[in-house]
């Protein structure tokens, strides 16, 4: 869902989304996630400028035409300002094991961010059940520093994705999907 009704999304319907994706399964059960709830609009564009000047810089890098970036940003902006809450997921490795070598501290990390993914498939389950929308975007995974800089959060966490949340101005038809026998291989 990227579309949505301008209605505010009710912070007991936040709430209950979110406490749905602290029952996630996670590595060791240290439950590394944590979120932020922006739904300002003051603080969805700090968000968006913030993001949007890394993008700008990895596009530009890419060689996107300067128009096409331009076109590329606006419309990330405005799906982010439009969206009446965004969640910001990040992980944080505090309570996640500590290895003395980095292969396994590595693993580790991709553990902490293998149960976020887990928590964020909870959201956006229990989002649909009550009644609303929500888009997953991983961009807060490209531009962390600045994600953690808009929004003041704490340095330990590390942005991993973001859920865009609100009533579904519309319902579109899922994307098509790989059939299972493309996918599996049976031994």
């Amino acid at each position: 869902m990227r579309k949505f009704v301008g209605k505010p999304v009710d912070e007991k319907d936040i709430r209950t989304v979110l406490e749905a994706g602290t029952w996630a399964p996670s590595a060791h059960n240290a439950q590394p996630w944590r979120f932020a709830v922006v739904r300002t609009d003051e603080k969805k564009r700090q968000l968006a400028d913030e993001m949007g000047v890394k993008w700008r810089r990895d596009l530009m890098g890419d060689g996107v035409p300067a128009q096409r970036i331009d076109d590329m940003l606006r419309e990330s902006k405005d799906r982010i300002i439009d969206a009446p809450a965004i969640i910001i997921l990040s992980i944080t490795m505090s309570d996640m094991d500590s290895y003395p070598d980095e292969r396994r501290q590595e693993l580790e990390r991709v553990m902490a961010v293998q149960s976020a993914a887990a928590c964020a498939q909870n959201v956006l389950l229990m989002a649909h059940a009550i009644g609303l929308g929500g888009a997953w975007l991983c961009a807060p995974l490209f531009a962390s520093e600045k994600v953690k800089k808009a929004l003041g959060l704490n340095p330990d966490w590390s942005p991993v994705a973001m859920i865009a949340l609100g009533v579904p101005r519309e319902r579109p038809r899922p994307p098509p999907r790989k059939p299972v026998d493309e996918v599996t291989v049976w031994t």
